[in-house]
C-alpha cells in the first residue's frame, strides 16, 4: 500500500513537470531578443563602402561616430586614407577625423539641433579619390526599446494544468480503493469443520 502511495505521488510530480516544460522561470523577464545600442547609415560607390556607426546623438553634445571604410571592389579595408568630413545642412560644423584601425575612422563633432542631417566625406586613398553623402543621421532619436515575451504560465495559474492535476489525482484514489477491496475479498476464508466428540460409554 505504502509503495503504491509512492508510486502514485511520483506520477504526479512527473506530469505536473511535464506539463511546465521542464523550465524554471524565477523572477526573469524575458525579451524579444538583443537590444540595439548604436544607430548606422551606408553608402556606396564604385570605389568606396562607407559605414557610419553612432550612439543616439544628442543636440550641443559632443558626438562619437565610428566610420569603416573599404574597397567596394574586394571589400578590403582602406588604410591610412584622408578623409575629410562636412555637413550640408550646417556648412560651419567641423569634425575631426582620426584613424583607429584598418578602416576604422573616428569622426568627432557636435551638432546643434535636434533634427535630420546628413554628412559629405571627402576620400582620398592612394590614387582614388571619392565624395560621397551619408544621409539620415537624425540627432535626438531614441533607440527603440526591446518588446517583452509574454512570461510562460506558471503550473498552477493554467487551468489546464490543474484540471491535469486533479484528474490524475483521483484516478489514483480509485486505483487506490480498487486495490484495497480486492484485497479485502482474496482474503483466505476457513473451511476447517469443528470436530464433534462423541462420548463413549
Amino acid at each position: 500500500m505504502k509503495n503504491l502511495l509512492l508510486l502514485l505521488l511520483a506520477l504526479l510530480l512527473a506530469t505536473g513537470a511535464r506539463a511546465h516544460g521542464g523550465e524554471d522561470h524565477g523572477d526573469a523577464q524575458p525579451n524579444a531578443g538583443p537590444v540595439a545600442t548604436t544607430f548606422s547609415v551606408a553608402a556606396l560607390s564604385e570605389k568606396f563602402e562607407l559605414l557610419l556607426r553612432y550612439e543616439p546623438l544628442e543636440k550641443g553634445q559632443d558626438a562619437d561616430m565610428r566610420l569603416f571604410v573599404s574597397d567596394y571592389a574586394t571589400n578590403a579595408p582602406i588604410k591610412g586614407a584622408k578623409i575629410t568630413v562636412t555637413c550640408p545642412e550646417a556648412t560651419d560644423l567641423k569634425f575631426a577625423v582620426t584613424e583607429k584601425s584598418a578602416g576604422s575612422y573616428l569622426v568627432e563633432g557636435a551638432f546643434p539641433a535636434n533634427q535630420k542631417y546628413s554628412l559629405a566625406v571627402q576620400i582620398v586613398a592612394g590614387d582614388q579619390a571619392d565624395l560621397m553623402l551619408l544621409s539620415g543621421l537624425e540627432v535626438g532619436k531614441k533607440l527603440p526599446a526591446a518588446a517583452p515575451l509574454a512570461a510562460t504560465p506558471s503550473l498552477f495559474s493554467s487551468w489546464k494544468n490543474v484540471l491535469l492535476l486533479l484528474g490524475a489525482f483521483a484516478l489514483g484514489i480509485v486505483l487506490t480503493a480498487l486495490f484495497l477491496r480486492r484485497r479485502r475479498v482474496e482474503a483466505p476464508v476457513s473451511t476447517t469443520s469443528p470436530v464433534v466428540y462423541e462420548n463413549q460409554a
